[in-house]
């Protein structure tokens, strides 16, 4: 049985890899701002410093587009800082944005693709990926998550066709 039910979460994923990642259907940003804390994330080279307490910040702007604060401690214990502005792309849903680190001369340049894939009714939970699954992050109002909501997760990873194998869970070793 178990070993059925194993081919076939492969199979499932395997065909999600496959189709187009989709988003939520809608996502309200007065909601959505504020701070979240990453519980976990497929390895990035932008991250690699930072071993815990990591956190992101969103604020609404004036223009309507939003600041980010991503905060982490590094291995020497010094927290690092990095900020950039996200653009809702998705005016309709609100739930494909995309994020510059970068500035230049007052342009942003570099815009990289935040897509909501994952977010629970009370706002307390939020797994987001990239159209081409080359990265995603699952974020939390909690710096943990209950028993109850990684099978959440665990459960979106699935369907959106993410090898939850693939992601590095707070407190574990880079």
């Amino acid at each position: 049985m178990i070993a059925v039910l194993s081919v076939f979460l492969g199979l499932t994923a395997a065909m999600s890899e496959t189709q187009p990642l989709t988003t939520v259907e809608k996502v309200d940003l007065q909601r959505y701002i504020g701070v979240w804390h990453e519980v976990a994330r497929i390895p990035t080279s932008f991250q690699r410093k930072c071993v815990s307490d990591i956190t992101a910040t969103y604020t609404l702007r004036d223009d309507g587009k939003i600041a980010v604060l991503n905060q982490c401690r590094k291995k020497d214990g010094s927290m690092n800082r990095a900020e950039a502005i996200a653009r809702v792309v998705d005016k309709t849903s609100n739930a494909k944005l995309q994020v510059s680190f970068v500035s230049l001369l007052g342009m942003r340049l570099f815009w990289g693709d935040y897509w909501i894939i994952g977010l629970d009714s009370e706002y307390q939970l939020v797994v987001v990926g990239h159209p081409e699954r080359k990265y995603a992050w699952i974020l939390s109002r909690n710096p943990q998550l209950t028993g109850a909501e990684k099978e959440t997760v665990l459960k979106i990873l699935a369907e959106k066709g993410y090898d939850a194998a693939q992601f590095q869970w707070a407190g574990q070793k880079p």
